[in-house]
Formats: structure tokens, C-alpha cells, sequence
């Protein structure tokens, strides 16, 4: 076996009352990429967080190669060799994609960035990565998983001896994640250690070499991941056995009436043009490969991004959507790509968040009622399953899953007629994304239609009634969800000739 290059022993870490490391014992090898996985809210973010010099441990020894270490900023933690690759994104969004990527390391003269040997390096990285980023536009310009690409880029370049990637994948789609993964093996190989926090196991298990497992803050299995399976992987982080299934169907009646109606809608800038309807009890999935128009085909419905021609009927009648505010008052709700970026207040309370929209719901006379704006949340956040300790904290305290639902909550408090679900169990832990799929469920069986957008084909195949596959800004494919295969709705998306399931 290698040797051991990053001991962790009995680390703890609190954050205000939440104990989020309770006593941690891990053990990485040098050269070997491994896992940790565990519900949100598990340690495993602030575990990596304090290997690579973010968190200080208020307990315990960290030790790189048996020497004790007592990081105080990530810049201590690079002077080992270690980086990270953070969830949150933190790239300068008014600089290049190169000046993001290159930092700090940048080739000066005379104090001035040789902007020449700039393009050159970042050419060569880029031919080594894979990744296809253009160099010279501004990074907030990027998509998310384009941005997500920039990140581990950075780290490339600095040729760090230990990355720790905390959900690397996120935002990617599958032929991007393949490419990460087959970056990751190539770092290895090269004598890389990869500290690889992700929520997806197949992947997991696919990557690693050694696994470990944290449920409430503590190391619960540490093994090879060869020996394990998902459905083991589960087991151990959330205590019991979980039936993976996605809900049963329900389909609609044949005669369920079009709820939403969209006719040759055509985005601003855009030459092609898309129609579709989703009926009411309806879950109508949309597919594609990432830059193939799906997030930008549900903004243009919600009015979040300006369309240059086409309809949209809600319950039969016309709608002229100008922006977000008058789609919400017709009924329309949208749970966005980034909850964080797009769709929640971080520094804001759950109850602010929930209520956002709907402050007329909660006021009187034009004066906010607080019992009365308390009532509605908590009812709203019970039947969602929101776990908070208060209410009032703020709304970046509460998991992934957490935060997910309080969108739910939000779009709930006024019962739309359609909901428009963006990636809706991006970043959410096994425990939550079952929640998410009962709730959708649940949703289209009271009568609401529902439009998914995902990335994961799983959840498309295993929740919708109807697939939708876009490509090119258009829809290039339709399947019906009780024939729809996995080869044919990707073969839909990639342009190659489909093998049946429509």
C-alpha cells in the first residue's frame, strides 16, 4: 500500500452550537484519490475544508506526511502542495478565464503580467486538461459548469501534490464528467492525491480507491471502495437500508387539459424556435446536453430572459410575461439552475426567503404581519420537511437538500399552476433527493403540471411521463416515459440515430 500522506486524528470543529467534526480519524494515501461521502450536513465539505487550510480544527492533529500542520489560511495549505476546488465557486468574475487560472503564478516583467507567455501557458494547460474554456472572456460570463471547469483548471496549474475536490461534478453534465474523472486518473497517475467529496456514488465508486463514509459529523466506515457498492454506501450514511426507487407512476388522464401552452417561442438572439405543452398532473422532462437551451427555454417562460417571438398560454389563456414578477402572479413558479446565485437570499432568514414573493399574502394594509407570516412558513416548511433549528436563522446555515426545499416552500405558499424545476436535486444529498422526487410526485398528483430539467438521465427516465430532448436550442426528440431508454434519449441528444423508445 502507499504510504499514508495525510493523517487526520480525533479532529473536531464547531461552528457556533453545531458540532460539524466530532472526534475524526482518516487516513490518505499518497497517490490515490479518496472519497468522502455522507449526507449534507455530514463534515465531509468541512472536513476537506480543513485538510486544505480553509477551516482550523478545534481539535485534533492534522499531519502531512507524520509532520503536524496548523494551517491558518488555504495560502498555508499551498505551501504543502494542497488546494482545493470548493463547491462554492470563487472566481473573479470581471477577470479572464487565464487571470483566474493563473493567479498569483503569473510571469511578470518589470512588474507587469507578460500577457504573451499568459496565452501560452493557458493553451497548453487547456490542451492537457481537455476541457474546451475560451481563455480571454470574462469568468462571470461562464455558465456554471463552465466556471466549474476554471476551477479545476487553477488547480492544475499549480501543480498541487494533494486537490481536494468538493463536488467537482456538480454542474457538469455526463460528458463533461467523464472528462474530470479521466483528468482525475491522469493527476494520479502522475502521483496527484485527489481528496474527492461527491454525492454521486456511482462515480465515487468508480474513481476511488478508498471510501470513506460520515454521518453527523463522525467517521462511520473508512474502506476500499472495491468492497463497497452504493447500496452499502447508503446503508452506512444514513443508518438503515433505502429503496432506491423512484416513485411510481401516475399518469395523467388522456383527457387532462394543457395547463402551460408554449408556441414557437424564440429566445432573444436566437434562430430557432420551441413548442410544447405539459398538461395538468403532468411531469414533462426536459434533456440535452449542457449549452443544447434547456435553462434558457424555462427562463424565456418565466420572463427571466427576453424571448423575441412566440405564445405562452396558462390554462387556455394568453399570457404577455415581461418579467419574472407578472409569470409569478399568472401562476408560473421556478425553482432556478443556482439556488444560490439565482434563487435564494443567502444572508436572509428561511421565513424572508419563503415569503419573498408573496409579501401581499402576509401583510395588511401594505404593513407586514409577522404571525401571520410566520403561520404560512411554518406550515409550508413542515410539508416540505424544511430541517432548521430556527426559522429565523439564515437560509446559507441550512444543507443543500434544506435549502432546496425551502424553494419549495416559497413557490408553494401561493399553489401555482405550473412548477419549473431546474436541475432540482443539484448538490443534495441521497436522503434529500428521494424527498425531491416524492414531492414533484406528489405535486403532479394533485393536479399541477411540472417541468423538470435535469442532467442526471435517472431522474428523467425514472420521474417523467414525457421526455423532451433538446439540442441546439431546439427540441430534437420526444419519447413517452413508459418506453423511453437510456441509449435512445442520449442518441436524441448527441444527433446519432436513436435505437427505439419513442
Amino acid at each position: 500500500m502507499p504510504d499514508v500522506l495525510i493523517q487526520v486524528e480525533g479532529l473536531s470543529k464547531r461552528f457556533g452550537g453545531v458540532r460539524a467534526l466530532d472526534d475524526v480519524d482518516l487516513a490518505v494515501r499518497e497517490g490515490s484519490v479518496h472519497a468522502l461521502v455522507g449526507e449534507n450536513g455530514a463534515g465531509k465539505s468541512t472536513l476537506g475544508k480543513v485538510i486544505a487550510g480553509v477551516h482550523h480544527p478545534d481539535a485534533g492533529n492534522l499531519l502531512v506526511e507524520g509532520r503536524p500542520v496548523h494551517y491558518r489560511s488555504p495560502h498555508d495549505a499551498l505551501k504543502d502542495g494542497i488546494t482545493m476546488i470548493a463547491q462554492e465557486l470563487a472566481l473573479l468574475p470581471h477577470r479572464t478565464v487565464s487571470e483566474n487560472v493563473f493567479l498569483g503564478i503569473e510571469h511578470s516583467r518589470l512588474g507587469v503580467v507578460d500577457r504573451g507567455s499568459l496565452r501560452r501557458r493557458y493553451r497548453a494547460l487547456v490542451a492537457e486538461a481537455g476541457f474546451e474554456v475560451p481563455g480571454d472572456v470574462p469568468a462571470g460570463s461562464l455558465k456554471v459548469a463552465d466556471q466549474q471547469k476554471v476551477e479545476i483548471l487553477r488547480a492544475v496549474a499549480r501543480e498541487a501534490r494533494v486537490v481536494v475536490m468538493d463536488e467537482p461534478t456538480a454542474a457538469l453534465g455526463r460528458e463533461e464528467t467523464e472528462r474530470l474523472l479521466e483528468l482525475v486518473r491522469l493527476l494520479v497517475t502522475r502521483g496527484t492525491t485527489i481528496v474527492f467529496v461527491s454525492h454521486f456514488l456511482d462515480e465515487t465508486l468508480a474513481i476511488s480507491d478508498e471510501v470513506t463514509v460520515l454521518r453527523d459529523g463522525r467517521v462511520v466506515k473508512s474502506a476500499l471502495a472495491a468492497e463497497e457498492t452504493p447500496a452499502s454506501l447508503i446503508s452506512a450514511m444514513l443508518g438503515r437500508s433505502l429503496d432506491m426507487t423512484f416513485p411510481e407512476k401516475r399518469y395523467p388522464a388522456a383527457d387532462a387539459p394543457v395547463v402551460l401552452s408554449v408556441k414557437g417561442l424564440r429566445r432573444a438572439g436566437s434562430a430557432a424556435e420551441v413548442s410544447f405543452d405539459v398538461r395538468a398532473g403532468e411531469i414533462v422532462g426536459m434533456a440535452g446536453l449542457i449549452g443544447s437551451g434547456r435553462s434558457e427555454v424555462a427562463r424565456a417562460v418565466f420572463g427571466a430572459d427576453a424571448r423575441d417571438a412566440g405564445s405562452i398560454e396558462l390554462d387556455g389563456k394568453q399570457l404577455r410575461i415581461r418579467s419574472p414578477r407578472s409569470a409569478i402572479r399568472a401562476g408560473i413558479a421556478m425553482l432556478p439552475e443556482s439556488r444560490k446565485e439565482q434563487g435564494l437570499q443567502m444572508n436572509r432568514s428561511v421565513v424572508e426567503n419563503v415569503t419573498l414573493p408573496h409579501l401581499r399574502t402576509v401583510s395588511r394594509a401594505g404593513v407586514m404581519a409577522p404571525l401571520k407570516e410566520r403561520r404560512a412558513v411554518t406550515e409550508m416548511t413542515t410539508r416540505v420537511d424544511v430541517r432548521t433549528f430556527r426559522l429565523s436563522a439564515p437560509v446559507r446555515t441550512l444543507s443543500g437538500g434544506n435549502q432546496q426545499k425551502a424553494l419549495f416552500a416559497r413557490w408553494l405558499l401561493r399553489t401555482p399552476r405550473i412548477v419549473i424545476a431546474d436541475e432540482p436535486t443539484r448538490g443534495v444529498d441521497v436522503g434529500a433527493k428521494l424527498a425531491i422526487y416524492e414531492l414533484l410526485v406528489s405535486l403532479a398528483a394533485e393536479g399541477l403540471a411540472v417541468l423538470m430539467i435535469s442532467s442526471e438521465l435517472e431522474e428523467i427516465l425514472g420521474l417523467a411521463h414525457r421526455i423532451l430532448v433538446m439540442r441546439g436550442g431546439e427540441i430534437a426528440s420526444e419519447f413517452d416515459g413508459r418506453t423511453a431508454t437510456e441509449d435512445a434519449v442520449m442518441a436524441a441528444a448527441f444527433g446519432a440515430a436513436a435505437r427505439g423508445g419513442a
